[in-house]
């Protein structure tokens, strides 16, 4: 659920920012995709996708950032918090992750469509990469 607008997030600011994005239900997503030339992604089947790795979940935001090797510091440290609100079982989730989530859900509740729940959230995970830079500055 995370992913679902952490992932073009992190596309729009690291990875292409003129990329459109298709929502349509899971079980049209690959199908959708081929015929749209489109590269899909937190759905079943998709190279990016969940993945476990040395017995720890991982989520699709941090698919994102192995498959395109993005290495910004607070950008990982970011992808740490997703993981612990998205992983299915996440291993040693901070603390920042249940807020997240339980923005995450907020916001879909008082989004009309997904369209409008990333104009919405877009804010919230800047200010949380804001964060992420000064917590590593910490450390």
């Amino acid at each position: 659920m995370v992913d679902r607008i952490a992932c073009p997030w992190l596309i729009k600011k690291f990875i292409d920012p003129e990329a459109t994005f298709l929502f349509v239900p899971e079980e049209e997503v690959l199908r959708v995709a081929e015929k749209e030339n489109a590269i899909p992604f937190d759905t079943k089947g998709a190279e990016l996708n969940h993945y476990v790795e040395n017995g720890i979940e991982y989520v699709t935001f941090d698919a994102l950032i192995k498959k395109y090797n993005l290495n910004d510091p607070a950008l990982l440290e970011l992808a740490k918090i997703i993981r612990g609100a998205d992983a299915h079982k996440p291993f040693n989730p901070p603390a920042e992750s249940v807020g997240l989530k339980a923005a995450a859900i907020g916001f879909r509740e008082i989004s009309e469509d997904d369209y409008q729940n990333m104009e919405k959230q877009f804010p919230m995970y800047d200010a949380f990469y804001a964060y992420c830079k000064l917590k590593i500055k910490v450390k």
